[in-house]
């Protein structure tokens, strides 16, 4: 192959007689005096990269020079349509005026010069490659230099594209190193780009860490010296990311049950947050944030500005929390911000209903099929809080909230003492209840389930890449939101009530130690730390939970009131008494309520409805309610087996229903003088008596048929 390179007559004259032949002109003849038909266009290129086109010497004026120009001179000339990566412009001095038609013959030339120079540009590097390896007296005896490999991370996430490791052989001196770096330089700048040298290593690994197009990955694979390039990815600290382990702990990280495709992402369901600012640039978030146009939070004290990092602290953790691409739950959720707080993380009651309005009216002019929405904040016990979010749950949301920091019975705060909310507790990496200085984690009734929430690795606002740990039940309860979103997406039709069923059944339990706690706390705050649902579970099991009552007061006229949310069935309902009752019956049924009565010198009872979600009753048979079903009502899609155990010596019973059937009675027969009442806790049903000369448990298990 020759360094030079020579444009022939056809080159110019073939597109010209064709452009005029298509649109009917009839180009001028030597002999009148136009453009000449042979010689016309020689085109010199030496190594340097210019180039000139010489035109023969005339005496008619035609043509008297062409310059060529190669290099940086941007394709402003040479449009891409008529030849892809042009890099080449033409300009032209004539001395006389031609007709227009010749115009269209100097754009044929341009043309064929574009592709021409485009094809020797990329020869020339070709050569100069093959030259490289003549110079090091290293060119193959096969005549083709080898290639270096060219690797990349197996995680394409985690790539860093543009950023290569240039690494180089290990028997390389200083000096061949910095030579083949210029001849880098080189191979980038012939086409007409910048090489930037981030790094050079001249220890045990000899090369550079540079930025450059991967377009010349193929070239640079062939310098002398090269053993391999690797594109640069992400390292990441390991054993921060306790609570992402956590969720996934009932399956392991090898269990084929444990693994979420691509569809089990949360992707397509919508994450209404409610908080301060995001930071939507960050790295965790990028595309995945919208921030509405909603803001109503309270006048800052003292009306001084604050840094944006500040206002966008919070709001950017737990956005990342739920659906960061690294350090999230559901990393295919779209999250919304509705800014209801401040930059000091305040907020008032009248803001955030205006803020669930806002919601609500969204969701009713566009319904959408999965929609969680997130409360991480806590305020005092708000009945109008309270309703907005029962109505908001009404639309079909799955409303999730944050029990409180308080270390308090979290039926004072609101939004978390409502029960169509699911409330979250936090724990720690100990699986304990979360403490924070003199506060921690509510606790009580109801909460309904437990999340990490202690020293959690986020997304930070300080910067785009930055990361930080932070800790609370806003944290925990995004925990929670992101498993949600991760059920939704396998299913868009579940009922909110059918996403708290399936968040509960695939819980931990029985983890949680209480020792902080009172006896009664202990008793009636659940044992669960939330979890991520296998991959493959049956949406046909039958999905039960208990609910407790508040504690009767000491009167013997006193009750305990529980029920069941909407959609769900009251299967069974019990009584229990904390510190023991006369042998009777201590609850029943009364309009699709679960009703405790407490009795002379007893200090007080609970009222526990077992509430189910099972498929509708078949017509024909009517429960006691349209939205509750009283105690016995038959359901013929479920069937049903009896248990029954006797201790005669013992004052406690248990019993358990066989793998694949769910419990949904508990209930016992005393022959002594003191009982407690039952407690169901999974599959397991557990009876205690005191002084019982003989203790029966009956329970009940079902399933879908």
């Amino acid at each position: 192959m020759t360094n030079d390179l020579t444009l022939i007559s056809w080159c110019w004259l073939f597109p010209s007689r064709l452009i005029s032949h298509s649109l009917g002109i009839k180009p001028p003849s030597p002999s009148s005096g136009g453009v000449p038909t042979e010689n016309n266009c020689t085109i010199i290129r030496d190594r340097s990269g210019g180039g000139s086109a010489v035109p023969p010497a005339r005496s008619d004026g035609w043509l008297r020079d062409v310059t060529l120009t190669v290099g940086k001179t941007p394709p402003s000339r040479c449009s891409s349509a008529w030849s892809p990566g042009c890099d080449a412009q033409v300009r032209s001095r004539m001395r006389r005026s031609w007709s227009w038609s010749w115009s269209w013959s100097w754009m044929g030339c341009a043309l064929c010069l574009c592709a021409s120079l485009t094809g020797s540009a990329r020869d020339s590097r070709e050569d100069d490659i093959m030259n490289l390896w003549r110079e090091n007296g290293t060119q193959p005896d096969t005549g083709t230099e080898p290639t270096a490999e060219i690797l990349k991370c197996n995680k394409a996430v985690w790539r860093i594209p543009g950023q290569y490791l240039v690494l180089l052989r290990p028997d390389v001196s200083e000096s061949h190193v910095q030579e083949v770096l210029e001849r880098l330089r080189a191979v980038h700048a012939s086409g007409g780009h910048l090489l930037e040298v981030l790094q050079t290593y001249t220890g045990a690994l000899r090369g550079f860490l540079v930025k450059m197009r991967s377009g010349v990955l193929h070239l640079v694979a062939r310098l002398p010296h090269v053993l391999y390039i690797e594109e640069d990815s992400s390292v990441f600290a390991q054993g921060t990311s306790w609570n992402l382990q956590r969720l996934m702990q009932p399956y392991g990280a090898g269990s084929p049950n444990g693994t979420h495709g691509p569809q089990h992402d949360g992707r397509k369901v919508e994450v209404y947050l409610m908080d301060g600012g995001i930071l939507r640039s960050h790295r965790e978030l990028r595309e995945r944030v919208l921030i509405t146009d909603f803001h109503k939070v309270p006048v800052e004290k003292g009306g001084g500005h604050r840094e944006a990092s500040r206002c966008e602290s919070h709001g950017t953790h737990v956005a990342g929390v739920v659906s960061g691409s690294e350090s999230g739950v559901a990393r295919g959720a779209h999250l919304n911000l509705v800014r209801v707080l401040d930059c000091q993380g305040r907020g008032t009651v009248s803001g955030t209903l205006a803020g669930i309005e806002y919601i609500r009216a969204m969701l009713l002019a566009r319904p959408l099929g999965a929609v969680v929405v997130l409360l991480p904040f806590i305020g005092g016990f708000s009945r109008s809080l309270n309703t907005a979010c029962r109505d908001l749950v009404d639309t079909g949301a799955v409303v999730i909230a944050a029990a409180g920091n308080y270390k308090d019975d979290a039926c004072l705060y609101s939004p978390a003492s409502e029960p169509e909310v699911i409330t979250v507790g936090a724990v720690n990496l100990a699986g304990q209840l979360m403490s924070l200085g003199a506060g921690g984690t509510n606790f009580g009734r109801c909460v309904d389930v437990f999340a990490p929430g202690d020293d959690i690795i986020s997304a930070s606002s300080d910067c785009t890449t930055c990361f930080a740990s932070g800790s609370g039940t806003s944290q925990a309860a995004a925990h929670a939101a992101g498993i949600a979103a991760v059920i939704l997406s396998s299913n868009h039709n579940l009922a909110p009530v059918q996403v708290l069923q399936t968040l509960l059944r695939h819980s931990i339990s029985g983890s949680i130690s209480f020792p902080s706690l009172s006896d009664t706390h202990r008793l009636i705050t659940p044992n669960l730390v939330a979890a991520l649902p296998a991959a493959s579970s049956d949406e046909e099991e039958l999905l039960c939970r208990s609910v407790w009552s508040e504690r009767s007061g000491v009167r013997s006229t006193d009750t305990a009131v529980s029920q069941c949310r909407p959609r769900e069935e009251m299967m069974s309902c019990s009584g229990h008494a904390p510190d023991g009752a006369p042998a009777g019956q201590l609850s029943a049924v009364n309009r699709g309520q679960c009703v405790a009565y407490n009795r002379l010198g007893v200090k007080g009872v609970h009222a526990v409805a077992r509430c189910c979600v099972v498929r509708r009753p078949q017509q024909g048979h009517v429960c006691a309610h349209q939205q509750h079903a009283a105690e016995g009502c038959k359901a013929p899609s479920l069937e049903c087996r009896l248990l029954e155990n006797t201790s005669s010596d013992n004052d406690r019973v248990e019993l358990s229903c066989p793998p694949g059937w769910t419990m949904t009675d508990c209930s016992a027969i005393y022959q002594g003088s003191a009982v407690f009442g039952s407690l169901t806790e999974g599959k397991r049903c557990r009876i205690s008596a005191a002084g019982a000369d003989g203790t029966t448990g009956i329970a009940v298990c079902c399933r879908v048929r």
